[in-house]
């Protein structure tokens, strides 16, 4: 009995120096404590509230809509005149830019349509033009305005990571070499092409006419072909001739293979204006 009675005090001093058991539950947090800000912060309810919200049409954009008859097509004198409206009281000369929708098959091969061409009075901007050349044409290209001229040297540059330019020309003879280059400049867009003309032996009237603004052009997945015709600041017969000369251009490139309505829809935009829908003669 003794042995006994001197283990109870024992048990009861260990379980005085054991650490009090954790409870089950913890307490509820106050919803009021939770979303109360520490000193100098703010509660993310705050925060959310200061963030910028999903913003609706802006007040020009807005007018401007109204200034448009939806599915009315225009003829492209006054298609010019309300662009020229709706363009007005920016900050800068904002961009006209042509849509062309085509009764093509996207997924078709022999329907593609793609190219460069040369508008008659420009686009408003001049391009960086660098040629992939060298010899006595490398002389050439760097007279008529390429920006950077060679091979082995300009492709290791753009190869680590130099695209600071606007259209890439190659002579035939560097292709086995700037094919390399397919990862890097394929997604830009910058590829060197025979179908776009910036795979040619004539590299010095290439680099004059890509550096005047000579545009290439690529129809999408949806058969819609996109480029840009002038400024908001040209002359109505200024921007007239380029559009009659672009969709003229698109208009002789139709595949024999494509059926039915070619020209399905032709649209001109400012930068930050509505498109407006043209008269388009098949």
């Amino acid at each position: 009995m003794a042995e006994k009675e001197e283990v109870a005090p024992v048990a009861e001093a260990a379980a005085e120096q054991a650490p009090p058991k954790k409870k089950a539950k913890a307490k509820a947090k106050d919803p009021a404590k939770a979303q109360a800000p520490a000193e100098g912060g703010e509660s993310s309810g705050q925060r959310k509230q200061r963030g910028r919200s999903m913003r609706g049409l802006s007040k020009r954009h807005a007018a401007n809509l109204k200034l448009i008859e939806k599915d009315k097509k225009h003829p492209l004198p006054d298609a010019l005149k309300l662009l020229k409206q709706l363009t007005k009281g920016t900050k800068f000369d904002q961009t006209v830019n042509i849509v062309m929708h085509l009764g093509i098959d996207p997924k078709n091969a022999d329907q593609m349509i793609r190219g460069a061409v040369s508008l008659p009075r420009g686009i408003g901007k001049k391009k960086r033009v660098i040629a992939f050349v060298d010899g006595n044409e490398a002389d050439e290209a760097r007279a008529a305005g390429a920006v950077e001229v060679g091979v082995d040297e300009l492709i290791k540059k753009v190869n680590d990571g130099w695209t600071d330019f606007d259209v890439a020309i190659a002579h035939p003879r560097t292709m086995g070499k700037v094919g390399k280059l397919g990862r890097v400049l394929g997604p830009q867009g910058k590829m060197p092409t025979p179908k776009s003309g910036t795979v040619t032996a004539d590299i010095a009237k290439a680099v004059t006419e890509f550096a005047a603004g000579k545009i290439e052009f690529r129809n999408d997945a949806g058969g819609n072909v996109h480029a840009v015709v002038g400024k908001a600041s040209f002359a109505d017969a200024d921007l007239s001739e380029n559009i009659e000369s672009f969709v003229g251009h698109i208009r002789r490139l139709k595949p024999s293979t494509s059926k039915g309505h070619y020209i399905k829809k032709v649209c001109i935009s400012g930068t930050m204006s509505p498109a407006i829908e043209l008269e388009v003669v098949q």
